[in-house]
């Protein structure tokens, strides 16, 4: 008997091992990955930071207004911020990776991954304010993370892109070509060591408020940049950009012949954009942009800077969209506001890149340093490079250049249906006018290199031309009206996002105290900015 319950347990003790393993089996999803190689993760990354062209955001720098209210519109009223904790734990995962796929603790990936931990927290921080930075991203270890506060996350951005440059240097020393998947550079550590220190830039003119502060060395960072760019290579041109290049069919523009029939008479240009394009007669006006319907009905030719009209971001949107001009069935009613250049950006798949980081940018920030006497130099050279690269971009040459405008009722994809016009650029006549020509390291000197930051950053590098007017008041942006929503204002910063009051409610209270009195305030003044 004693044989027979022995031999019967046995048999349950083998069965509920197996039941147990068939249950862990089970259990494991085939069809998800738990490893990647760090190649797939970094393409993964270097996906999610792009920031679209022509997207909300947009609307918000006041670079275009939608006008219909089924697609959209342009008020403030913000609530909770996208922020990037996803991405950067791809980031954590494509470093492990890396390491486990046999790298060395110095490796390309852990190189730009201090890279991309500094550029996503510096997008989250400039959106809210202060942030879990230190305890977060461990998972089950720190379910609640406190909050540091916005001066840390800045002091840690600056070691970041410190150390990112560092391993960079060594890296390239030692001749290490094991990065894989990266489309911005193709893999090439020399060209990511530029954006670095290029971003570094940015940074630094963020804090432009903050040039007292001895724990930033605002000024001592700036300096040792550009005093020696052997150690802290930056961009040389606008080859060296960090920009997203749209491929078709893989990536179209986000504006594309595809879309046209939907929404391309549902948008017009922003009177903020395109009125200081004309202020200055400027020509990437008549690149961006088209004649309004109605001007060129009275008479006015396209080449005539006064036919190019924007439409107020302030303004309601019933009044906008009445005003804009539409087919109404019987014909096209031409409207008094622009159009978006059709020819650039409706008739291609591919019409521009999408730059993160670029040279032209680059270029103010330096002047905008000499101007504020951060370091020595010729502001009015970097103002003037930054200028002719914005232009440059756009294909505008010396000499003749042809524009377009689509005729009414024309098909955005036949060559036929755009009425060619002739403009003459030449870059001594256009920087000779009183309006451009380069004031002296004077407030009225900045204001004129703030302005042209503004229009080089036209559908590029996401909210940084709003992070600029924010910090700046510079160009002043249309508001008061009942098309901004919040109360007429331009807020200062996001809400943080709801899942934060139900999942780190404490820590978050404790922020907001410490930053706002208590309130998730979006008008409230963040520190970066006090």
């Amino acid at each position: 008997m004693k044989k027979k319950l022995f031999f019967l347990l046995a048999i349950t003790l083998v069965a509920a091992t197996s039941c147990q393993k068939r249950f862990d089996e089970l259990e494991t999803d085939p069809n998800r990955p738990v490893t990647v190689p760090a190649s797939l993760a970094l393409n993964g990354i270097e996906v999610s930071i792009n920031q679209r062209p022509w997207g909300i955001e947009h609307r918000w720098n006041q670079y275009a207004c939608c006008n219909y209210n089924y697609y959209g519109n342009q008020e403030y009223n913000w609530t909770g911020a996208t922020l990037y904790y996803l991405t950067l734990k791809n980031v954590i995962k494509m470093e492990e990776e890396a390491v486990r796929g046999g790298a060395n603790a110095l490796n390309p990936y852990a190189a730009l991954g201090k890279f991309f931990r500094a550029y996503l927290f510096y997008e989250m921080t400039m959106r809210v304010g202060d942030l879990p930075m230190k305890e977060a991203l461990k998972g089950t270890e720190t379910l609640t993370p406190v909050y540091d506060t916005q001066k840390d996350i800045f002091i840690q951005i600056n070691k970041w892109l410190e150390e990112a440059n560092t391993d960079l240097t060594q890296l390239i020393s030692n001749a290490d070509n094991s990065l894989l998947g990266d489309f911005y550079y193709n893999n090439d550590l020399r060209k990511w060591q530029k954006a670095v220190n290029t971003f570094r830039l940015r940074v630094l003119v963020a804090l432009s408020k903050k040039e007292a502060d001895t724990d930033l060395a605002i000024k001592t960072s700036f300096n040792n940049i550009l005093a020696n760019k052997t150690k802290y290579p930056i961009f040389n041109d606008m080859a060296d950009n960090l920009q997203f290049v749209y491929i078709n069919p893989f990536n179209k523009y986000p504006v594309n012949p595809d879309n046209y029939g939907f929404d391309a008479t549902r948008y017009n240009m922003s009177s903020t954009h395109l009125g200081l394009l004309t202020a200055l007669k400027d020509p990437r006006t008549f690149a961006v942009a088209e004649p309004a319907g109605s001007k060129l009905k009275a008479g006015l030719l396209p080449t005539d800077h006064n036919a190019y009209v924007g439409a107020s971001p302030a303004e309601d949107l019933a009044d906008m969209s009445s005003k804009a001009g539409q087919d109404n069935g019987a014909g096209f009613v031409p409207g008094i506001y622009s159009f978006y250049g059709r020819k650039r950006y409706y008739n291609t798949y591919t019409a521009e890149s999408g730059i993160l980081v670029g040279y032209s940018e680059m270029c103010f920030n330096i002047a905008e340093a000499i101007n504020r006497g951060w370091i020595s130099g010729d502001a009015e050279d970097w103002y003037k490079k930054g200028m002719q690269a914005s232009i440059n971009f756009y294909g505008i040459k010396e000499g003749v250049n042809d524009f377009y405008y689509l005729k009414a009722g024309g098909k955005v994809t036949e060559s036929a249906d755009y009425i060619n016009y002739k403009v003459t650029y030449l870059f001594n006549d256009y920087y000779n006018q009183p309006t451009v020509k380069y004031a002296g390291n004077t407030a009225a000197g900045l204001e004129q290199i703030l302005k042209q930051k503004y229009l080089a950053f036209f559908m590029h590098s996401g909210y940084e031309a709003y992070y600029n007017y924010r910090r700046t008041a510079i160009p002043s942006f249309a508001k008061g009206g009942a098309g901004t929503g919040n109360s007429g204002l331009i807020p200062k910063r996001f809400q943080y996002p709801g899942t934060e009051r139900t999942t780190n409610g404490q820590n978050l209270n404790q922020a907001l105290q410490r930053q706002f009195s208590g309130n998730d305030d979006i008008n409230a003044d963040m520190w970066v900015i006090k």
